[in-house]
This record gives C-alpha cells, structure tokens and sequence, in this order.
C-alpha cells in the first residue's frame, strides 16, 4: 500500500521537515489538502473542527516557484480531498504531487476554475507589451486530450541545434537572480541525453517568458524539437520540429533566402507548439492586442528582429559570465517578468475580488458535503456564516478603498497579481515591468519609470512581502523619487496576517493610508 510505504520514510524524515505533520490515516476527520495558505484558510472556515486541512505551501513562500517537500506528498497520501486554485497559479511540482499521489477516487479540485459555476468573475491575463523590443516566450496551445494529456503532463521543447556567428542563450531569472538555462549552444547540443539540458518543460496550455541574449551580431538559427510526455513512464510523442530564424543587429530584411518574409520586433511572441495539430509555429500579436489578436507565423517564411537597441552591458555578477566578460555588450530580447512565471491567458488571482472568494466558498461547501454528508448541516451553517462576513468583508474594502482620491488610487507594484482587485474596487494597476531583472534598468527604463511616477502623482509603491529579494529596482526608484515603499499581500500570508479577512483588510487600510498622505520629502 502506498500509505503504508510512505509511513516509514516520513518518520526518517520527521525531524527535518518544515512542519508538524497534519493530515494521519488514523484521524476521523476528513483530511484535507490545500496548495496555499489562502484556500487552507477558506476550507478551514467552512470544515471548522470535522476538517484537517494542510497546505502544500507554508506561509511567506511563493505557489508559482514553490517544489514539494516528501512530507507534502506523504499529506497528499493522507488527504480525502484536495483543493488547488490552478488556473496555472502554482509551480508545476505542487500539481504534479497533487495529481500523482492524491488515492484514486478522491476528489481534486481546481476551484479557480470550478468557481465560475458559482458565479465568480474572470479575467484575461493581459500583458504589458510597452517594451522597445519583442517579448519571445514559449508557448502549449491546445489540450492534448488525443494522446491522453492532463495538467500532469509535460511538453518538452528542446533545442537540437543552432547556428549563427556567436553563441545564444535562452535563460529564464529565478527568484532570486539565478539563471536556469533553457537553450545555450555555447556548449553543444547532446542528443545521446535527449537534449536535456536544452530543454523547456511545460505543462498544458501555458506559456513562459524569458531572455534571449546573442554574443555578436548576425543571423542566427535556432532548431527546435516538440514531445509529449502524457506521464514519466510514457514514451513521448513527437509533435514536430522546426527551425526559427533570428536577425541581430542587422536588417531583417537582408537574411538570406528570406527577403520577402515577415519580420517580427514588437508586441508579444511565443514559439509554439501545438498539442492538437502536432507542429510548432510562431504565435504573435505584434500590435500587442492580446489573445484576439494572435496569429500563426510560419517559422519558415518570418524573421525575429533583435534591434541595436537591444544592446546591453554584461553585469558584473558572476552568475552571469555566461553571457561573455563584465562590461562586453550583447544583443538581449528581456524576459519582462520577475522571477520564474509561467501561466496561461486567465489571470489565475481570482481571490483579490472577495465576491470571487464567496464562489471559492460555495465550491467548497459542495464538496465537503459530497464526501461527508454527515456533515451536511454544519458544512451550511460555516458556510452561511462566513459568506455573512465575506459580504461585510466586500462592502469594507470597498468603501475603504474609495477614501482614496480618485486621481491618486494607482498601485504600482513588482507582480501582476492584483488585476482582480483593481477591476472589482477601481484601482488603476499602474505598475511597471522591469526589461530584465538580472541587470540594471537601462536609463530609458528609469526615465519611463520616473515620468509614470511624476505624471501620475504616485504616493507610493507596494511590495508583497515575500518577494522583497526581487524588488531591488522598484525600491531603488522608489527612494530617488522620495516615495515611501508600503506593503501589499498578493499569494501568500505572513507578519499578523494569517487568514484571507486579514489580508484584504490589511491591503484594503495599505491602499488608503499610503496613497492618501502626501509626500512631504519628495523630490521633484
């Protein structure tokens, strides 16, 4: 038996874990995981003393970079039900440990995505596409389900091989400054290992952001190679390959062969590989319109432009003389995202709307009661109760967000998690996303920075606690412009904030008490 497998390593294993074992085989009460502090707290309120509930990731952690630890899959084990937000919100480990090791027949919800059935609102996740060069992602279009995909499955996106006259680098920033390698044909490509170290691995219908950084200018190709890895033991399935074309610091128009093709330098682009049609292609909304947008490009009839001004210095941390010596120059297209980030086209936060909370919440409740009607009658009464205090909650945020001056409510913060809380008590996301953040702003990024600051009258930026590490630039200009620095809680709690009524209060009293005092000591 699995449980029973698992009940002699986890007691090895016991005094060097980050918690107390919640959930045991020998507890009546339903067993209960959650992926984040936050749905822990809403099953909590609605399960009361019939529920143990354990979440995956512990407080001041972060669900899109967070791995599982033994004992979070030995709490699965346990668990009678699992609830995760998905909508691609969590890191891809925390899904893959919910999915591989949840018993057979117990229920695993996706409540983000559940939660529309009760009503809860969404909202597409629209990109900031401000940028002076082309953001190059990579892209899964389509559900797989043919060859037998789920959210468990991974698509692998290797490079086989490249040419040009210097070296390339497809490399993502991780929280805190790391640079994870997807594609470096500085040392090869090696296809007795299948190419695992110039590979992307990606779950359904997600895309990922990234730097792409050239050592000397030129045309440069790129070949890639598609797979479908429906689980670990599988043979993969092939999904195509193509070759895709990159002009650096040369005209676009001048490659050769490919003189009347179409170029791209703006907007967002992905390389794409699409589960159902088994090909890969370039997705592209150039005039940065969003998913309506979008359009297919053959690789093989369109050029990636890598301007001149896409020229940046080597910084001087060792982490990154991969790119070449401190101070050298190289052609980059910018990741625009802090951190590890990769999601889908919904904006995956729905809980910043505490109407959507409510949905949450009714979602659970059915659930509860599906596996323990016993309990029918209490899983109500919580429920009742707490979507009472859910309305109150609603009503004080929002009448205590409109103390703020219309013509001062803009936040501006490092991460994109507030889009629900903007649309639901008109706050204006006014935030900016940093080129690339390994490296200094370039002094156009400041000056663009300093003028949305200066036009708009900003009384302050907000910092989610746990991702101070990653916000160095906002800080930095932050104190030139003389602003104070607030805090904001977007996934996760921590300080005295330890249930969801706290959080949306304590940002609700933030907004207001920092965005309504003037700046006495700015500079102008």
């Amino acid at each position: 038996m699995r449980i029973a497998a698992l009940t002699v390593l986890v007691g090895l294993l016991a005094s060097g874990c980050r918690s107390t074992v919640t959930l045991s085989g020998h507890d009546e009460r339903v067993q209960v995981v959650t992926t984040t502090g936050i749905l822990q707290d809403l099953v909590r309120q609605v399960g009361g003393d019939r529920v143990a509930v354990s979440s995956l990731v512990p407080d001041g952690a972060d669900p899109h970079s967070y791995e599982p630890s033994l004992r979070d899959v030995r709490n699965v084990v346990y668990a009678d039900v699992a609830f995760s937000n998905y909508l691609l919100l969590e890191e891809h480990a925390i899904i893959k440990t919910l999915d591989a090791n949840l018993r057979t027949g117990m229920p695993n919800i996706s409540l983000a995505e559940g939660a529309v059935k009760y009503a809860a609102e969404i909202i597409p996740l629209v990109e900031d596409v401000s940028l002076d060069t082309i953001w190059l992602g990579m892209r899964v279009r389509g559900s797989g389900t043919a060859d037998g995909a789920n959210r468990s499955s991974d698509i692998l996106l290797s490079a086989t091989g490249a040419t040009g006259p210097g070296a390339m680098t497809a490399y993502l920033t991780e929280s805190f400054g790391n640079p994870s390698f997807y594609v470096n044909s500085a040392d090869g490509f090696d296809p007795a290992n299948g190419f695992k170290d110039d590979t992307a691995r990606l779950p359904p219908d997600a895309h990922t952001h990234m730097s792409w950084a050239f050592t000397k200018p030129g045309v440069y190709r790129l070949t890639m190679r598609a797979q479908l890895a429906v689980t670990p033991e599988t043979k993969p399935v092939p999904l195509g390959e193509q070759t895709f074309t990159f002009a650096v610091g040369v005209d676009p128009h001048s490659v050769p062969g490919m003189t009347d093709a179409a170029v791209l330098n703006s907007g967002h682009a992905d390389l794409t590989v699409d589960l159902d049609e088994k090909r890969l292609y370039l997705l592209a909304d150039p005039e940065g319109g969003g998913e309506a947008d979008q359009r297919a490009y053959d690789p093989a009839n369109t050029v990636i432009e890598v301007p001149n001004k896409a020229l940046l210095e080597v910084p001087g941390d060792r982490k990154f003389r991969f790119l070449g010596r401190p101070g050298t120059q190289v052609h980059q297209l910018p990741q625009a995202v802090l951190g590890k980030h990769v999601h889908g086209e919904i904006d995956p936060h729905l809980w910043q709307n505490v109407r959507n909370a409510i949905a949450y919440v009714e979602l659970i409740r059915d659930t509860l009661i599906g596996i323990d009607p016993d309990g029918t009658g209490e899983y109500r009464t919580h429920a009742s109760d707490y979507i009472a205090e859910l309305e109150r909650l609603d009503t004080y945020v929002r009448d205590t967000i409109a103390q703020i001056p219309q013509p001062q409510r803009h936040l501006v913060t490092t991460h994109d998690a507030f889009g629900y809380l903007g649309d639901a008590y008109d706050v204006q996301i006014s935030g900016f996303v940093t080129p690339n953040p390994a490296t200094e702003p370039s002094l156009a990024d400041r000056r663009r920075l300093t003028e949305t600051i200066r036009n708009l009258d900003i009384r302050a930026v907000f910092l989610e606690p746990n991702l101070t590490a990653r916000s160095t630039t906002l800080t930095e200009v932050a104190s030139e412009q003389g602003l104070r620095v607030c805090e904001i809680y977007g996934d996760s709690f921590g300080g005295d904030v330890r249930t969801y009524g706290q959080m949306m209060r304590f940002n609700a009293e933030s907004l207001r008490d920092c965005l309504t005092r003037p700046n006495n000591g700015r500079r102008q």
